[in-house]
């Protein structure tokens, strides 16, 4: 019986500190997350320990970094407000360089930090506006220039379409115009001397040789004074009579024995010339006559003296 009794007694303590060893241990576990939750808080305050106006002095520079590479974007368009944003760049710069030097600024700093970002700001956004319509009146001003381009194209080829037919007609007209030359021949005479002319083929009897040719008629052709050139050779090739050079302006010359002038009405016209032989007597031989217009020779003949 009183074994019993000591037994109850023992169980009674062991439940006694069992049930005292789980209250301890809630009470310092319930107290750690405490510990835990405040921690951070205390962490949280060393790291962000910065004023607000640091804060907005490190937003300020950032939203000016931005701004100046917007600003490069607008430069890099190469139009005529280059120059005033290149300078308005400079302005950036050197605010961003203030701010830099000012570690703890004021309110009243930060507020005037952040009027001039805004007045720059808006100034980017009135030069970038400008820029577009520049850009739109640029490509609209092309367009214009290439639409009066194409206009003049077209006229240039109408004028030089122009131009070749009327050089066409030019050259046709003056060849419808031109008076062609006939009825070439050379004839030796013998003068007598009672004045008579008498034809001959001998060398030793004749004293001039008389060159005829004939201008056809053209209704065409403008009437008044011509001037046709005649060139007598001899069988050595030189040219015998007035032997005179004349130059024609086109890099063309002509050696020539005489000029034979004819008044051109419309209709056609015998025409000739005389060469007198003074200095010597003709020799045996061919001569060869040949008959120019200016630079352009129009016929040949030749006559052959025994």
């Amino acid at each position: 019986m009183k074994k019993n009794h000591k037994d109850s007694w023992i169980k009674a303590l062991f439940a006694i500190i069992f049930i005292f060893g789980i209250g301890a241990t809630y009470l310092i576990f319930s107290n750690e997350p405490n510990d835990i939750i405040e921690q951070p808080s205390n962490s949280r305050l060393e790291i962000t320990g910065s004023s607000p106006e640091t804060l907005d002095r490190e937003n300020i520079l950032d939203s000016l970094n931005n701004l100046k590479l917007a600003y490069d974007v607008a430069i890099f368009e190469k139009t005529t407000l280059s120059e005033e944003l290149e300078l308005q760049k400079k302005n950036i710069e050197n605010l961003m360089e203030i701010i830099k030097a000012s570690k703890n600024p004021s309110g009243e700093q930060i507020k005037i930090y952040r009027k001039q970002l805004s007045d720059l700001k808006v100034s980017l956004d009135l030069k970038v506006a400008e820029i577009k319509k520049l850009k739109s009146q640029n490509k609209n001003l092309l367009t214009e220039i290439e639409s009066q381009n194409v206009v003049m194209y077209k006229q240039k080829a109408e004028n030089d379409t122009l131009i070749s037919k009327q050089k066409k007609l030019e050259s046709t007209l003056k060849d419808a115009s031109r008076l062609s030359l006939g009825n070439f021949k050379v004839t030796a005479f013998n003068e007598k001397s009672s004045g008579k002319e008498q034809e001959t083929t001998k060398a030793k009897n004749t004293d001039k040789l008389k060159i005829s040719f004939s201008v056809n008629g053209n209704s065409v052709a403008k009437t008044g004074k011509r001037v046709y050139y005649i060139q007598v050779l001899d069988q050595k090739n030189t040219v015998l009579g007035e032997n005179k050079l004349i130059e024609f302006g086109n890099d063309k010359a002509l050696v020539y024995s005489f000029l034979v002038g004819v008044d051109y009405q419309g209709k056609m016209a015998n025409v000739y010339g005389v060469l007198n032989n003074d200095l010597a007597k003709f020799k045996k031989g061919t001569y060869f006559v040949n008959f120019f217009d200016k630079q352009e020779i129009m016929g040949s003949s030749s006559i052959t003296l025994e």
